[in-house]
């Protein structure tokens, strides 16, 4: 009885969470203004009939990310290094929003990593059906001496 309990206790939980999820105000990282969207569904990457793509595709992500990353020198000085997972929502009309830090390895690095999805510009929106929807990313950044 006990572990039927907690599982209904742990299935009410999830449902407030991820219920609140979704009414959480959009802001563009750029000009902290509330992003235009058509709902307040914010859809994953693998539930989607097509996926956000950064402009030019993977290889262009790739090399945006390799000349725009700076290692910072207090980390390169300490030789730290490591893989920093970030998530954020690609919104209807491409810009970034709700960046964050899902695994960070230190500080200083965990900020580059921000800095660089902060600068990226405007995706190419992800769509269900042929509507265009916010998707949630998440991409991993290494960070190598």
């Amino acid at each position: 009885m006990k572990g039927l309990y907690r599982i209904t206790l742990i299935a009410i939980a999830l449902f407030v969470a991820l219920g609140t999820e979704a009414q959480v105000k959009r802001v563009n990282v750029r000009t902290q203004t509330p992003c235009p969207a058509k709902s307040d569904v914010i859809y994953e990457c693998d539930y989607v009939d097509e996926q956000p793509q950064f402009p030019g595709g993977e290889r262009e992500m790739i090399n945006f990310i390799n000349s725009t990353r700076k290692y910072p020198y207090e980390a390169y000085q300490q030789k730290i290094q490591g893989r920093v997972v970030c998530s954020f929502v690609v919104n209807p009309d491409g810009t970034i929003s709700h960046l964050c830090v899902i695994k960070g390895c230190h500080e200083l690095l965990n900020e580059e990593a921000m800095r660089i999805i902060k600068a990226m510009p405007q995706w190419v929106a992800g769509k269900m059906g042929n509507d265009k929807v916010a998707v949630r990313c998440i991409l991993p950044i290494a960070f190598r001496l």
